[in-house]
């Protein structure tokens, strides 16, 4: 048996896409959670769109010729982001997943990316082994709750549809609040339309990419952040094509970090802030863990080549 890691090509969509399925549908279900993609199809489509997209590298794993798992890192910011990582269930325990992410934080070395992140669920604790003896730090819960659009709105707060032209000013919050930009991934939903900001005093004062899974938003205050839930149409419970982004059905909240100073989150955890408004039909909570690496110190180069970057 030999495991090969390689870049992958668009011809490894619909194995990879099965596999990214099965393999969250069968630990979300050992849980009672509901599986992050809601059909194989959606889970094609998703490493469909990862696979032709620029700014994401993706590696493919193998054993024997077959393709056993895959992984992805999203670079279109200097703070890279990993995953979906899948490995088929049939094939663990023979260090697939461990191979995955050792060849994307090699990547993100050598693009000299400041720090990598991803979103881990709290009950899949072999993940979470895995991720901690390759260095990350936990940063704090994420919890995210079931349920329909809000259809509030916040006095003194008007919500419209993002362009191109607030990129510099959205950018310039999520610095503020983050210490870093997410410029690639709001252009992308701009492009997609499904982006917007949220005004007050006549000024943008946040934004907000998709509502949900593989979205994100950021606000100057709570109320910002409370404008952008309150306006959503929709929450995205999972991946969708663009063309199909305005009619997602309903689905899930995520909590959002907010922030009242600029401070740079990649050296200093914040406690998340409460979900703005009442959510109804609010299902159990599934909590998830932000997990952070930072780049090597030239100097500690040899602890990195084990796989620790310093905290």
């Amino acid at each position: 048996m030999t495991l090969a890691i390689r870049t992958a090509a668009p011809g490894d969509a619909e194995a990879c896409g099965v596999i990214c399925y099965e393999a969250f549908r069968t630990i979300a279900t050992d849980h009672n959670f509901p599986p992050d993609f809601p059909s194989v199809d959606a889970a094609i489509g998703f490493t469909r769109m990862a696979i032709a997209h620029p700014e994401v590298f993706g590696v493919i794993a193998e054993i024997d010729g077959r393709v056993v798992g895959s992984n992805f890192l999203w670079e279109q910011s200097e703070v890279a982001g990993v995953g979906p990582i899948t490995v088929d269930p049939q094939a663990q325990d023979a260090q697939i997943g461990r191979g995955l992410m050792q060849a994307v934080l090699d990547r993100a070395e050598e693009t000299a990316r400041r720090s990598v992140r991803l979103v881990q669920a709290a009950y899949h604790n072999r993940s979470l082994s895995l991720y901690t003896k390759l260095g990350f730090d936990a940063r704090e819960p994420l919890s995210i709750l079931q349920g329909s659009p809000i259809g509030r709105r916040i006095p003194g707060f008007s919500v419209r549809a993002a362009g191109p032209d607030d990129i510099s000013a959205c950018n310039a919050i999520c610095r503020s609040v983050h210490g870093h930009d997410r410029a690639g991934e709001l252009r992308d939903a701009i492009g997609e339309g499904t982006a917007v900001v949220v005004e007050h005093d006549g000024r943008i004062a946040g934004y907000s990419t998709p509502i949900g899974f593989f979205g994100h938003a950021v606000g100057e205050t709570d109320d910002a952040v409370k404008a952008l839930i309150g306006a959503a149409a929709r929450f995205r419970r999972a991946w969708v094509p663009p063309a199909d982004a305005q009619r997602a059905p309903p689905a899930l909240v995520p909590r959002l970090r907010i922030a009242h100073r600029a401070a740079d989150d990649l050296d200093e955890p914040r406690p998340l802030q409460r979900t703005a408004g009442r959510i109804s039909a609010v299902d159990p909570v599934l909590t998830m863990f932000p997990l952070r690496k930072n780049a090597p110190d030239p100097k500690v180069r040899s602890i990195a080549r084990l796989g620790r970057w310093p905290r």
